[in-house]
């Protein structure tokens, strides 16, 4: 059964200072296009808002500064400007078509027709074009049909598409893992057979859409199926058949204890667990400082992990989640506890009569020892340890 060629109202629709955009603009002159129009017709929440319009981008900004909308060329090089409403940004994109492409990047020109912008676009669900006022839908490729069929197809030939932006590769398992059940064989083949073609792309790009697939509610048949097909060990080596089934079981173990999802203890379930693999790994995909660190720290996991308190004391709350759901182990402990800090300071110490420098050090780390194997018990006890270790 086909979507209706109409776009139901959603809150979206009826904000104000779209209308106030549109009218600037000409409604003629604008289409809502993309992941508002997908998600809206799926009933999802809408998080971007994107139009398309015929007129060049000095024409967009000349239009909307007139009426008092401000704008920013985040892209307009490629035609993309930035409004800046009441409500929230939106992107609106001068129609194109590509003049020149080489896998990573688009030289493109300017064109007039919507039907050639739609035509540029990756998936069918992707090119869904939406009138303003009449909300009615324009769909030049069956994408239409592809949304209420769960399938997810590239416009027009895969392999030329994949060859124009060689990123479409993970986009479409992605989309695949979001949208996806119906799979396309064409698709599937393409992306099989033009893997190494990911080895070309920039590793940001590539770690972004890694990281949004893990991210996904349950990545683990589309994860499991990128490897059999060659196309996961080609941006990820080190990962193993051992750790595509250890990705299952994290995700089994996340819904069994009804911890979120986090792409980059997935990530770590697809690596071995040796830090310097992650490291490595971190390095590749030029993951950012905080990244590399939590991802380095999940690889540091073992089978049995220990109490949870003491864990999360040591690493803290996230890491220590992820090493317990690695090992498929319980986080109740962690359930409304608030990891304490040390009621005792190395000052204290000094006061009792030991001079400033390691013997401070190494009395406040056997107190800080004996406090967490003990259960973090109060300041009275840990007055006590004191003593103890300062008699010694």
């Amino acid at each position: 059964m086909g979507l209706a060629h109409k776009l139901p109202q959603a809150d979206w629709t009826r904000r104000a200072d779209l209308a106030a955009l549109v009218a600037a603009l000409g409604a003629e002159q604008v289409r809502w296009v993309g992941g508002a129009v997908r998600d809206t017709l799926l009933g999802s929440a809408v998080k971007d808002i994107d139009a398309a319009t015929s007129h060049e981008p000095a024409e967009v900004v000349s239009r909307l500064e007139a009426v008092g909308i401000r704008t920013i060329p985040t892209g307009i090089d490629h035609g993309t400007v930035t409004a800046l409403l009441a409500d929230g940004p939106i992107e609106v994109t001068t129609l194109r078509h590509d003049v020149s492409t080489d896998g990573r990047r688009a030289t493109v020109a300017f064109a007039t027709e919507w039907r050639a912008d739609a035509a540029r676009r990756d998936f069918t669900i992707n090119a869904l074009y939406v009138h303003p006022d009449t909300l009615e839908i324009d769909d030049w490729f069956g994408g239409l049909d592809d949304l209420a069929a769960q399938r997810v197809r590239f416009i027009g030939d895969a392999r030329e598409r994949i060859r124009e932006d060689h990123l479409r590769i993970l986009r479409y398992y992605r989309f695949q893992a979001r949208f996806g059940s119906e799979l396309d064989a064409d698709a599937e083949k393409a992306c099989a057979e033009l893997a190494p073609m990911l080895k070309g792309l920039s590793r940001e790009r590539v770690a972004m859409e890694l990281l949004n697939l893990l991210a996904l509610p349950d990545p683990g048949d589309t994860v499991a199926r990128m490897f059999e097909r060659g196309v996961l060990p080609v941006v990820l080596p080190e990962c193993g058949p051992e750790q595509v089934a250890a990705l299952r079981a994290l995700i089994g173990e996340e819904r069994r204890q009804g911890a979120e999802p986090a792409a980059l203890r997935r990530l770590a379930a697809l690596l071995p667990a040796d830090p310097r693999a992650a490291e490595q790994v971190a390095a590749r995909l030029r993951l950012s400082s905080a990244q590399k660190k939590r991802l380095v720290t999940d690889a540091g996991r073992t089978e049995t992990p220990g109490d949870p308190r003491p864990l999360a004391y040591r690493l803290g709350r996230e890491p220590a989640v992820d090493r317990l759901l690695l090992a498929g182990a319980s986080l109740a402990p962690l359930d409304g506890w608030d990891i304490p800090e040390l009621p005792l300071k190395g000052g204290e110490i000094v006061a009792r009569g030991i001079s400033a420098g390691p013997e401070v050090a190494r009395i406040l780390r056997a107190v800080e020892d004996r406090w967490v194997a003990e259960g973090f018990p109060g300041r009275e006890r840990v007055d006590a340890l004191l003593d103890e270790e300062l008699a010694n």
